[in-house]
Order: C-alpha cells, then sequence, then structure tokens
C-alpha cells in the first residue's frame, strides 16, 4: 500500500513537471499559468494527505501486530489518529440520541431533591414540587422582672418560654403534614401533630392536635405577638387540642372558615387525651370584606366571630376547671380544691364559649381586639351553679420605621447591618386587657382571700427587629386587682419582660 501510494505521488509530481509530453513549457501561453499554479496547490494538499494516510496506516499496523520495526513505531499520534481513536470508542447512536451514561445522569438529575436554605429555614423538595419537607425553630429566651413585690408573689427570673423544632411538609401534592415538639423548660411537650388534606382552597381536611378554632391572639403564632405574652382573655380561650376539623378559604381569602369536633378542655388548657365521652363542637368565621376592593385603607380589615360548646365533667382529683394567669404568670384566681367532694369545685355541665374579634391594619399601623364570654356549669359538694366569665383586650401597635404592620408579624425593609447604617425595624405597642370573674363564683366556689375577682392591665412596649429572623422585645405591663388578697386587693404587679427570639 505504501508502495501504491509513492508511485501515485511520483505519477501527479512528473505530470505536474512536464504537463504535456512532447511539448516544452515554452509552447505553453500565459493564460495556462493560474491552472498550473493550481495544480501545484493541489499536489501541496495531496502530499499532505497522503502523509497523513501514511501515519495512520503505520499507526493501525503497530495496534493490530506489534512493532515490526523501530522506523515504523509513531513517535506521537498524530491528531488525526487520536480523533479516529475517540470516534472508535464512542458507541454509535442516531444523530440526537443520548448514550445510556448520558441518560443515567440526566435521569439522576431529574430525579434529585432539590434542597434549599434561607429566612424561611431548610427545605426538601422533590423536582415536581409534589413532595417537600421544610425545618424551622422557634426560640424565646425571657427575662420576667418584678418592681415592688413586698409579698414576694412572684419570683424575677430568666426562662426559655419556647425552644421548638418545627417538621412541615407535602406528600404527594395533597396532604401536608406538620410536628412541632417544644423543649422550652427541660421537658418534652407535642404542641402540634396534624396532618392536612387539601384538594381545594375552599375545603381541607385536618386531624390530630392543633390550636382550637377560637381565639384571634391565640391563633396568632407566638413567634408574631406584638407584646410578650397574650393578654388577660386568652385565660378564657382554649389552646390545643385533639380532634377532626374542616376549613377553607372562599371568594379568594375574603372568607375564612373553620369548624371542628375536639375531645375538649378547660378555659386556657391544651391536652392529649380525654376520658370523657362527650365532645366539644368548635367554630369560626372570619372575613375581610375589602380585601379584595380598591379601598386599600380597608383592606387590612378583618371581622369575625368564634364560639365552642360541649359538656365538662370532673372529679375532685381532676376537677376539669382552670386557673387564671396574669401576664407575669402568677396565678390570680383559682377554685377551691382540697381533694374532697365537698370541698372541691367541679366541672358539672356545658361549657359555652362565645368571642367576637376583629384586626385591622393600614401601613404602619395595626390593631387588634377580641372579646371572651365563659359560661361554665360547675358543682361544690351538692351545690350546682352556672359561672358566666368575661374578657376584653384592645391593642394598638405602630411600626416607627414605615413597614406595615400585619397579624403575620412585620418584615424589615433593611436587615441590621452597623458597617451599612441600617438598624432594622422598630416597632412601638401599647395594650389594655381586663378579666372579670363572676361574683357568684365567691365565696362558695372561690376564696376571695386568694382569688381575685377582677384583674386590669396595662402594657407598652417596643420591638426591635434586627432581621426577619431575630428580634428583641422589652415589654412593661402593670395589672390591677380587685380582691384577692389577705385584706382588700392584692398587690398591683409590676413586671418588667423582654424577650430575644428567633424564628428560622
Amino acid at each position: 500500500m505504501k508502495r501504491v501510494l509513492f508511485v501515485i505521488m511520483l505519477g501527479v509530481s512528473a505530470t505536474l513537471e512536464d504537463p504535456m509530453p512532447g511539448f516544452s513549457r515554452a509552447y505553453l501561453s500565459e493564460d495556462d499559468s493560474p491552472s498550473t499554479a493550481a495544480l501545484q496547490e493541489q499536489l501541496k494538499a495531496l502530499e499532505q494527505r497522503v502523509q497523513t494516510l501514511e501515519k495512520l496506516l503505520k499507526s493501525q499496523s503497530w495496534n493490530a501486530c506489534g512493532p515490526a520495526t523501530e522506523a515504523d513505531r509513531p513517535s506521537v499520534p498524530s491528531p488525526e489518529a487520536a480523533r479516529l481513536e475517540d470516534l472508535d470508542k464512542k458507541p454509535a447512536t442516531p444523530e440526537g440520541r443520548l448514550v445510556p451514561e448520558q441518560k443515567d445522569a440526566e435521569t439522576k438529575k431529574k430525579d434529585s431533591p432539590i434542597a434549599g436554605a434561607g429566612a424561611n429555614g431548610f427545605s426538601l423538595t422533590s423536582p415536581d414540587g409534589d413532595f417537600n419537607l421544610k425545618v424551622r425553630a422557634h426560640f424565646q429566651a425571657d427575662g420576667r422582672f418584678f418592681a415592688g413585690d413586698a409579698a414576694d408573689t412572684s419570683a424575677s427570673t430568666f426562662a426559655t418560654r419556647v425552644a421548638r423544632l418545627l417538621f412541615e411538609g407535602t406528600l404527594a401534592r395533597y396532604f401536608d403534614f406538620r410536628f412541632m415538639p417544644d423543649f422550652a423548660g427541660g421537658r418534652l411537650v407535642l404542641q402540634d401533630a396534624y396532618m392536612d388534606v387539601r384538594f381545594l382552597p375552599q375545603i381541607r381536611l385536618r386531624a390530630g392536635k392543633f390550636k382550637t378554632p377560637f381565639g384571634l391572639e391565640r391563633l396568632q403564632q407566638e413567634v408574631n405577638l406584638s407584646l410578650v405574652e397574650r393578654a388577660l382573655p386568652n385565660n378564657l380561650v382554649p389552646n390545643r387540642d385533639l380532634g377532626i376539623q374542616v376549613h377553607g378559604d372562599l371568594f379568594g381569602g375574603v372568607l375564612n372558615y373553620m369548624g371542628g369536633v375536639f375531645n375538649g378542655v378547660p378555659d386556657g388548657a391544651s391536652a392529649d387525651q380525654d376520658n370523657q365521652d362527650s365532645k366539644d363542637y368548635a367554630g369560626r368565621i372570619f372575613a375581610q370584606p375589602f380585601l379584595k376592593t380598591e379601598i386599600h385603607a380597608l383592606r387590612g380589615l378583618g371581622i369575625g366571630m368564634a364560639a365552642t360548646s360541649g359538656s365538662h365533667h370532673g372529679t375532685s382529683a381532676a376537677p376539669s376547671l382552670p386557673s387564671y394567669l396574669t401576664t407575669g404568670q402568677s396565678t390570680f384566681f383559682s377554685y377551691r380544691s382540697d381533694g374532697t367532694k365537698d370541698g372541691t369545685a367541679i366541672a358539672d355541665g356545658r361549657l359555652s364559649r362565645l368571642s367576637p374579634q376583629a384586626y385591622y391594619h393600614w401601613g404602619p399601623f395595626g390593631r387588634l381586639a377580641e372579646h371572651v364570654i365563659s359560661s361554665q356549669a360547675v358543682r361544690k359538694g351538692d351545690i350546682r351553679a352556672r359561672l358566666d366569665q368575661n374578657a376584653s383586650q384592645v391593642a394598638l401597635t405602630y411600626v416607627l420605621s414605615g413597614e406595615n404592620a400585619s397579624y403575620s408579624g412585620v418584615v424589615p425593609k433593611r436587615s441590621l447591618d452597623p458597617r451599612a447604617r441600617t438598624w432594622g425595624a422598630s416597632e412601638v405597642a401599647a395594650r389594655y386587657s381586663e378579666l372579670n370573674v363572676d361574683k357568684n363564683a365567691f365565696p362558695l366556689f372561690a376564696n376571695s382571700s386568694v382569688s381575685a375577682r377582677k384583674a386590669r392591665a396595662w402594657a407598652g412596649g417596643l420591638n426591635w427587629y434586627f432581621n426577619r429572623n431575630v428580634k428583641f422585645v422589652v415589654n412593661y405591663e402593670q395589672t390591677f386587682f380587685k380582691e384577692g388578697g389577705l385584706v382588700g386587693n392584692r398587690q398591683t404587679e409590676k413586671a418588667v419582660m423582654t424577650r430575644f427570639q428567633l424564628a428560622y
């Protein structure tokens, strides 16, 4: 083969050197000169191709039979040989079709979950979005300090108010879940544990342990409160309970409804089980009538009504009656209880609650108001009565830095960064609340020398939002009592409360 190529080269070269046998170059006209130059260029190109082919042949001969002679061994593989070898290694596939390795890589990439981390926590989501998991955390480190407490009824202390992990997610697009254990106080309490079925936003089904749909401030997340503690009316509001609930949003969020069946808990309480056959029924309707209108000043108006009803029966060992706390977490009212039938007041019949409620937000201004009525049938010995408690609150907030106030909290426009001279957001808050105990509770069902008939509280506070995850709160709250003391009124509670909060 080499010889054939060599002969071809010699023949072409001779032809170019002597274009026509029997004729000299002198007889060629000037018009033939350009074609001769072109032939010489073609010859050079042919020579280069022949050299390339020779190298390829030597390479193939070397791979097939081994080194015949040292002269035949290629010293350095040519680029053409390398390209040819690469082409030989690649599987022959139709144009545009992925080879198996590429298919596997693309499949893995397509099926790989999407991980994320940001101000809303950590997340893991399937590529189609049908499955996801979110991990978040809430932490509140509080300080409570009491001034003028001559009777030493309350102890100044630091406390971990909240230490929670939140696990939230979606399974197969339509099934949501939430688990929220709380480690505050060095003990484990499962605050939330429920699942939601949501085929449509208009109707969803929830089952498990969650907040009873009743109190306006109680339904607000702890991390979004404008003051350190909830107001006095929350003593009459059920907290978390086990049950099943139907809820949803109608007309694009203009109307929200909740209704369910629950085990039933005393005022202000949570529970994980029930030892009675009777159940509580709870329902709430909340409307934002101007949400979808062009009246911007009224878009933040929300009004609602909530109610519960159920039969509660206690025993001397478990009376199923509440105690009421101040915002400083001191007990100011409790029923008589000495462990005996004649000396212990117990729940003995229907417990009904009713709560009209509203909030309003416009720009940096916010207002929240609610009234709660709780009516409980009680018994001590053979004496029965129905006691009606009521409580109210009005809270005002104003964001000094100009951000919008809202029920779901303040989001700073600029985070705290001293180098950039940005300081986050700041908000002032003020609140009045009161709780009135039925006068018929005294003296048979409660002792006026240790339990107050009425509590009134004034509070003021400052919130500093370092960013959307961290804030600092300082409050001063003063609570006045009617009766509840050994002689006359219980001593006024003067409390300074602080909170460092992380909500991630």
